[in-house]
C-alpha cells in the first residue's frame, strides 16, 4: 500500500474570489497541490459570450493575473502543482496565457488542457435529440442556448499528470475532480475502486468551496479566533486508503472543527447516498468526522457505487430580461411606506407598457425587508421578454422620488440596467458522445469512459431511523441552533439545508421536530405552490439530516428575482425553530 499522505489546498471557490490563499499555501509550503474552482453554470454562459466576441477570451482571467503571474516562481520552486477549471469554454487560450507569463518569467512548465465538456457547437442536434431531464420538457431554440457543457470527470485530469504536467487547466468538469485527479495519479486508484473513488471526490468537496470548512459561512461565526479577512483556506491530508485529514496553514485564522467540516460536507449534496458523479455514485450516509488536535478533522466512512452511463449536460438558455432596484424607507411605518410605493411603481410602470404596446412583466417580485422595524429595505424587480420593458420600470422607479410616502432614501449611484436571464436546463446525455481529450507538449490523449452502471436511487437501503421520542409535559422547547449546526445552499431552483446535531443525543429529537411537513410550513411563503416540496435524509455517521427544498428558489440563479436566489440564508430562517426536548436536556445546552 502507498504510504503517502498527499496534500491538496483548495484555494478558489467561485469566479472574483479574493486570491488569498495561494500565498498562505507557499508561505507555509504546506501542500504538493492547488486546486481552484471557478465554475457555475452561470458563469460558463457569460465566459460564452466573451468568446463569442473575442476568440482568445472566454477563460477565467484571474488564474492568470492574480494567481499564476504573481506566484509562479515560488509554485516552481516548491513543485508545486495546479488544477483549475479555470478554462473555462476556452482552456486552449487560458494555457497560452499561461505559458505566455512563464516564458517571460523564464519558468519552464508543462501545461496541460482537458477538453471535450463543451457542446455548444453541437446545440442543434442536442436540442433535437434531449428534453430537460427534471421538467421532460424540450430544450430551448438553439439559438436561444448560451452555454452547454458536459460535466466531466476526474481521469482525465490524472492522465494529464501521468503525463508531466505541473498545471491542469480544464473546461467543466465536476468540482470534485479537482482533488480526485491528483489521487487517481498518486495513488494508482483504479475506475472501479469506488470507495476510494468516494473519498477522493469526499476531499474535493470539502476543498472546492475554500474557506467554508475553515469557519466561513459557519453558524457559530461568532465564536472564531480572529479576524474573517485573515481566514485559513483549507488543505486535505489524504491517505491512499481513503482517509483524510482537513487542516488549514498556521498562523491564519478560522477554524477546523467538527462543526465547520460538517457543515461543508452537507453543503449541496441532496441525496446523501445518491451524490452522482461521473467517476461514482457517493454515498457519504456513513461519513464519520473526529477532532484530532486543534485544527485537524479526521475524516473518514466515505462509501461509492458504479456511476452511471451517462454524463450530464448544463445549458443555459436567455429567457428574458429582468432588473431591480433597492430603496431604504425608515421612521413610522416604513414597511407600509415601502409596499405602498412598490405597489404605485408598479402600476405606474404597468400603464407606460400599454402605452408602448409592450406585454405586460412576465414576473415582479417585491420584497420588503426588515419589516417589523422602523427601517426597512424593499426590493422591486421585474422580468420581462424585452430589455426596454424592464428598463420601464427603472425609469418608472427614478422618477417617483418626489411624489413617495416620507422616509424614502437612496445611496447615490447609476440608474440599474435590465440584465439578460438565463435559465438553466439539465439532460443526460451517453459517456462516449462525450469524448475527452488531454493536450500536453503537443499531444492529444484520448481518454476513454469507464461504461457505468444503470443506477437506481430508490432501490438504496436508507439508515434506520432514530427511535421515536415521546413528547411529554416535561419536555421544553428550544431554538433549534442550541442543538445543531446548520447549512444551506442551492442546486438549480432547489434549496439544500444540512443540519448537523451539535451532540449525537439531540439527533432523535431534530429527526421528530423536523418532520418535511414542518419544514414546509417554515418555507411555504417560499415554496411553489404547485410544485413545492419537501424530502428528509438521514446521515447517522455525522449525526446530521439534509433536507432538500424543490421548487423553492423562484427558478434559481439569475432566473430567480428573489433577494436570496440561492437559498444560502435558509439555514438561518430554520435554526430558530423551536425544538421540544425533556428539561434535563435542556438545561445543558449552550444558548446563542
Amino acid at each position: 500500500m502507498n504510504d503517502r499522505v498527499l496534500r491538496i489546498g483548495g484555494a478558489v471557490g467561485y469566479w472574483g474570489e479574493a486570491p488569498v490563499a495561494t500565498p498562505q499555501f507557499l508561505d507555509a509550503a504546506c501542500v504538493d497541490y492547488i486546486i481552484y474552482d471557478y465554475l457555475a453554470e452561470i458563469t460558463l454562459s457569460i465566459m460564452a459570450r466573451q468568446r463569442a466576441a473575442d476568440p482568445e477570451a472566454g477563460f477565467a482571467t484571474d488564474f492568470v493575473s492574480a494567481v499564476v503571474k504573481p506566484n509562479l516562481r515560488r509554485i516552481a520552486e516548491q513543485g508545486v502543482k495546479l488544477i483549475a477549471n479555470a478554462g473555462g469554454v476556452n482552456p486552449a487560450a487560458c494555457a497560452r496565457r499561461v505559458g505566455e507569463v512563464a516564458a517571460a518569467l523564464g519558468i519552464d512548465v508543462k501545461v496541460a488542457v482537458v477538453e471535450g465538456d463543451d457542446l455548444l457547437g453541437r446545440r442543434e442536434a442536442l436540442v433535437e435529440d434531449y428534453t430537460d431531464m427534471f421538467t421532460g420538457e424540450p430544450l430551448p431554440p438553439a439559438d436561444a442556448i448560451a452555454s452547454a457543457n458536459a460535466y466531466l470527470g476526474a481521469f482525465p485530469v490524472a492522465r494529464a499528470l501521468d503525463a508531466g504536467a505541473d498545471i491542469v487547466i480544464t473546461g467543466r468538469c465536476v468540482d470534485s475532480a479537482l482533488a480526485l485527479g491528483p489521487c487517481i495519479h498518486e495513488f494508482g486508484w483504479k475506475t472501479d475502486d469506488y470507495a476510494r473513488l468516494a473519498a477522493g471526490s469526499l476531499a474535493g468537496h470539502l476543498l472546492e468551496c475554500g474557506p467554508q470548512s475553515t469557519g466561513g459561512n459557519f453558524t457559530d461565526w461568532d465564536t472564531l479566533d480572529g479576524p474573517l479577512d485573515a481566514i485559513g483556506y483549507p488543505v486535505a491530508h489524504i491517505a491512499a486508503d481513503g482517509a483524510m485529514v482537513i487542516t488549514k496553514p498556521s498562523g491564519t485564522s478560522g477554524a477546523v472543527t467538527v462543526g465547520t467540516v460538517s457543515e461543508q460536507l452537507l453543503y449541496e449534496i441532496g441525496d446523501p447516498q445518491a451524490y452522482e458523479l461521473p467517476d461514482v455514485v457517493c454515498d457519504f450516509s456513513k461519513v464519520s468526522l473526529v477532532q484530532d488536535g486543534v485544527d485537524r478533522v479526521r475524516v473518514t466512512g466515505a462509501t461509492g457505487r458504479a456511476p452511471s452511463p451517462h454524463f450530464k449536460v448544463s445549458v443555459t438558455a436567455l429567457d428574458g430580461f429582468r432588473g431591480g432596484t433597492l430603496f431604504t424607507f425608515y421612521g413610522l411605518d416604513a414597511a407600509g411606506k415601502a409596499q405602498a410605493f412598490a405597489d404605485s411603481a408598479l402600476r405606474r410602470a404597468r400603464a407606460a407598457l400599454g402605452s408602448m404596446s409592450l406585454p405586460d412583466f412576465s414576473e415582479t417580485s417585491v420584497e420588503v425587508l426588515g419589516a417589523g422595524g422602523n427601517e426597512v429595505v424593499v426590493k422591486i424587480a421585474v422580468r420581462h421578454p424585452e430589455a426596454k420593458g424592464v428598463g420601464v420600470l427603472l425609469k418608472t422607479l427614478a422618477g417617483l422620488g418626489l411624489s413617495a410616502p416620507p422616509g424614502l432614501a437612496a445611496f447615490a449611484g447609476g440608474r440599474a440596467k435590465p440584465t439578460p436571464v438565463l435559465r438553466l436546463h439539465s439532460f443526460l446525455i451517453e459517456r462516449d458522445a462525450v469524448p475527452a481529450t488531454v493536450h500536453v507538449d503537443g499531444q492529444a490523449i484520448e481518454c476513454v469512459h469507464a461504461a457505468g452502471e444503470p443506477f437506481d436511487a430508490a432501490a438504496l437501503q436508507r439508515p434506520v431511523q432514530p427511535a421515536a421520542v415521546e413528547d411529554t409535559n416535561a419536555f421544553v422547547d428550544v431554538p433549534l441552533i442550541a442543538l445543531a449546526w446548520g447549512r444551506s445552499g442551492d442546486k438549480g431552483d432547489k434549496a439544500n439545508i444540512g443540519i448537523i446535531a451539535r451532540d449525537a443525543e439531540y439527533l432523535p429529537y431534530l429527526w421528530a421536530a423536523l418532520t418535511p411537513e414542518a419544514v414546509a410550513c417554515r418555507f411555504a411563503d417560499l415554496l411553489d405552490p404547485n410544485r413545492g416540496s419537501v424530502d428528509r435524509y438521514l446521515l447517522p455517521g455525522s449525526s446530521a439530516i439534509n433536507l432538500l427544498l424543490h421548487a423553492v428558489l423562484g427558478g434559481g440563479g439569475v432566473a430567480s428575482l428573489r433577494n436570496d436566489p440561492q437559498g444560502k440564508g435558509y439555514a438561518q430562517l430554520l435554526l430558530n425553530l423551536p425544538v421540544p426536548v425533556p428539561a434535563a436536556v435542556a438545561n445543558t445546552v449552550g444558548h446563542r
